[in-house]
């Protein structure tokens, strides 16, 4: 088994993502692009996403990874990235969990 199929938390998701490619695995990645107020996780946080919904690393936590690696199944399909944003304004902040008062926008792309 390669040792990049061993999802160790402690590796950068950068990493992750290149094992993966060179393994010939379509990968899309997440990054979080702006935060505003309370967010989970900084500017710069990563989260790679396979096409078999296979991820690692973080953007924010919860509810919130559940639905970017939804939409990163689409981006990788279709090579076309989106900047997604979470926030308690939005009518969806709480069916995906971002109720701490912040906001952040994410921006998935396709690797490769």
């Amino acid at each position: 088994m390669n040792d990049l199929a061993h999802l160790d938390e402690s590796r950068d998701p950068l990493a992750i993502a290149e094992g993966w490619l060179q393994d010939g695995k379509e990968v899309a990645i997440a990054t979080v692009v702006e935060t505003w107020g309370s967010a989970p996780r900084p500017a710069g946080s990563h989260l790679v996403i396979d096409a078999a919904g296979n991820f690692h690393g973080s953007v924010s936590g919860g509810c919130v990874e559940g639905a970017v690696v939804a939409e990163a199944a689409d981006v990788i399909e279709t090579g076309k990235p989106r900047m997604l944003e979470f926030g308690v304004a939005d009518e969806t902040a709480w069916q995906v969990g971002l109720s701490c008062g912040g906001r952040i926008k994410v921006y998935v792309e396709r690797l490769g």
